[in-house]
């Protein structure tokens, strides 16, 4: 430990088990290694990828326990490990969630979130933001602007990030398309809206709250569907018209999933985000896969180039965060109780200090 935070403390969230409750407690703050940053925490996201961790269901390779959860930091850098030169003491980051190597053929490649030396995720593997300091590789500290809001910074590095790899990477939305978002009214759904419509496309938005629902229109949504109306309807019923060119599903359902494929016009494109559901929860006909000359994909997290071109979009205005609700730690539970019924419109936070 050096010097300067030896004998400090700090307060945390610890996950002692699976499953189990969040503890606040009293640790030692952390001094950043070789090639790493002490970052002193604003404000962490919560949202469904945390609740994964939490409950183990985030395929972790380690599944390291105990652990401090948490990967959407936004906060101040505080100390440099050995090595260091930037970000530099003082500079306002965003964290990134996989840790990688940074060296393979992916990684150098721009495409970090295949790396071939993946060592899991940051809230997960190693300890995240549920606390009043973190330590991450200064690769995964990145710079945004002084005028950023620390609180809402925090969607950007999953919540925002996901939406830009997805959109503009992956299924390359254009002007003029028509694009389906499923669970829109959530975290990633609210900020994928934003994008696709950023890029020109007319945005159906599909959710199962009516109330989360009607404040889509808002965030860019020119058709709202709610799944309980329209889950026994095929999407031409439903009043989709010619159908989509890219379908985005968040819920990983079966009923969901094959909704989607149904809504694809041809030539279209589906983009599934979930990691909890089972291939054959797809059972795509071969003929129609063929006729339709569809494409089905996966999609998992953004490289560091896309935050930072994320972080622009939020700069500039054209992305807005949803961030709806905040807590302090001891407020965590209540808050993601709130987010398990479905009662959160975007993102959470988590204030630490």
């Amino acid at each position: 430990m050096s010097t300067e935070t030896a004998g400090a403390t700090m307060r945390a969230l610890v996950l002692r088990a699976f499953g189990g409750p969040l503890h606040l407690e009293q640790l030692p703050r952390p001094s950043p290694g070789p090639g790493e940053v002490l970052v002193r925490v604003a404000a962490c996201g919560l949202g469904l990828t945390v609740d994964h961790a939490i409950a183990g269901r985030l395929p972790s390779p380690t599944r390291k326990l105990p652990v401090i959860p948490g990967h959407e930091v936004a906060g101040v850098v505080e100390a440099l490990g050995p090595g260091v030169t930037e970000p530099a003491v003082g500079q306002r980051v965003i964290t990134s969630f996989y840790l990688t190597c940074g060296s393979c053929r992916f990684c150098r490649a721009g495409r970090e979130p295949l790396c071939e030396r993946f060592r899991g995720y940051l809230g997960a593997d190693a300890d995240g933001g549920y606390a009043e300091y973190v330590v991450v590789p200064a690769a995964n500290a990145l710079p945004i602007p002084d005028a950023l809001d620390l609180v809402a910074a925090t969607a950007i590095p999953d919540a925002i990030g996901t939406p830009f790899h997805v959109c503009h990477t992956r299924a390359a939305v254009r002007p003029g398309q028509r694009v389906l978002v499923t669970g829109a009214a959530g975290g990633v759904g609210v900020h994928m809206v934003q994008m696709a419509r950023a890029c020109g496309a007319e945005v159906i938005a599909l959710d199962i709250d009516d109330a989360r629902l009607a404040r889509l229109a808002e965030y860019g949504a020119a058709l709202t569907l709610s799944w309980p109306r329209v889950a026994g309807l095929s999407p031409q019923q439903a009043g989709l018209g010619r159908g989509v060119d890219v379908a985005i599903d968040l819920v990983g359902q079966p009923a969901v999933l094959a909704w989607c494929f149904a809504a694809l016009d041809r030539g279209g494109t589906l983009v599934s985000l979930t990691t909890h559901t089972r291939l054959e929860a797809l059972p795509v006909p071969s003929h129609l896969l063929v006729n339709k000359e569809a494409t089905v994909m996966g999609s998992r997290y953004v490289a560091r180039w896309e935050l930072l071109r994320a972080i622009e979009l939020v700069a500039r205005g054209v992305i807005r965060p949803v961030v709806s609700a905040t807590c302090d730690l001891a407020g965590a539970a209540a808050l993601f109780e709130r987010l398990r019924a479905g009662q959160l419109f975007g993102r959470g936070a988590v204030l630490p200090t």
